[in-house]
């Protein structure tokens, strides 16, 4: 018997976005492969503002099958957001993540709780195999070399939708109310006991990915303004080069002067060395510009998400 006891009792979690042609095959595959390993379990859709008819399935599969529990966002907050209502919302001692689009076999879950039992408190489930495109996979790599700068931890590389959590790490942010999120970071405000492991990526079984290379960059610098000095950093270490090149070509300048008696000729250099500090400045201004405009948000309030109503939820 593991800290949290066997059979399990789960919480699944899903953000819904056009998904209302897959839930039903996922919905179906979840009540067949959770009674083998859970005592006891839900299954929480969650509506991100889906243009679609995901809500009308939704209301639909809580009314069939008793474990679903829906929640219906006012509009598109985006994944992260309608992850953190669903954790927020979940009642077992362990919490299950994963896509609305069954590219996550509901078949590897228990391969995705066992490490739990070693003592780790949140578990990844890394594709054996994925291939997007190519700028897809580079803006993806992206998002995980940032997420690994924010985050601290080696596991940032092996990052997925696809993860396990007990479910009391949630506690370290459930007072957090920023307008940005990224579930990842904020789990590790609660616990560093991360790991990984291999589970199969199924293909997706209609419609196409809502992430793209734009909305995937966006993520990333969204996180290292909002969860890392990280940039203040970088423009510090630029404006201390650029002011050490300064010093070193007015000493250039003095000394040929007190060498040879003349100046330095030409206007090129001099537009040039001036053209290279004003963008250093501008650099550091719009990073700066970045971490105001987040400020503001915060000093607004503005909350990740509303939510318009439950279904079948306490």
């Amino acid at each position: 018997m593991n800290a949290i006891g066997k059979p399990w009792n789960l919480s699944i979690v899903i953000p819904v976005y056009r998904a209302a042609e897959t839930l039903p095959a996922l919905v179906a595959q979840l009540c067949q492969a959770l009674p083998e390993i859970a005592r006891e379990y839900e299954i929480i859709l969650v509506n991100d503002g889906s243009p679609d008819n995901s809500w009308e399935v939704i209301c639909q599969l809580a009314r069939e099958f008793k474990a679903v529990r829906g929640i219906d966002l006012m509009r598109n907050y985006g994944q992260h957001s309608a992850l953190l209502a669903g954790i927020r919302a979940a009642r077992f001692a362990v919490t299950v993540t994963m896509d609305d689009d069954l590219q996550h076999p509901p078949s590897e879950i228990p391969t995705l709780l066992q490490p739990l039992t070693a003592g780790y408190d949140v578990v990844y489930g890394t594709p054996e195999s994925e291939q997007h495109g190519l700028w897809r996979d580079l803006a993806s790599q992206l998002t995980k070399i940032v997420l690994q700068g924010a985050m601290g931890a080696d596991t940032a590389r092996r990052v997925s939708a696809f993860r396990a959590l007990l479910t009391p790490v949630r506690d370290a942010f459930q007072n957090y109310h920023g307008h940005y999120v990224s579930i990842d970071v904020l789990l590790t405000w609660g616990s560093n006991r991360f790991t990984s492991v291999s589970v199969r990526h199924q293909p997706r079984l209609a419609g196409r990915s809502n992430y793209n290379f734009r909305k995937l960059v966006t993520h990333a610098l969204n996180m290292m303004t909002g969860f890392s000095t990280l940039p203040l950093q970088v423009a510090s270490l630029i404006g201390f080069a650029f002011t050490l090149l300064g010093v070193l070509t007015l000493v250039y300048v003095i000394g040929r002067y007190l060498i040879q008696g003349g100046s330095v000729p030409g206007f090129p250099f001099l537009a040039s060395t001036i053209a290279l500090f004003s963008g250093a400045q501008l650099f550091a201004l719009g990073i700066m510009g970045e971490y105001l405009a987040r400020m503001h948000y915060g000093i607004m309030q503005k909350p990740p998400y509303v939510i318009r109503s439950h279904e079948d939820l306490p």
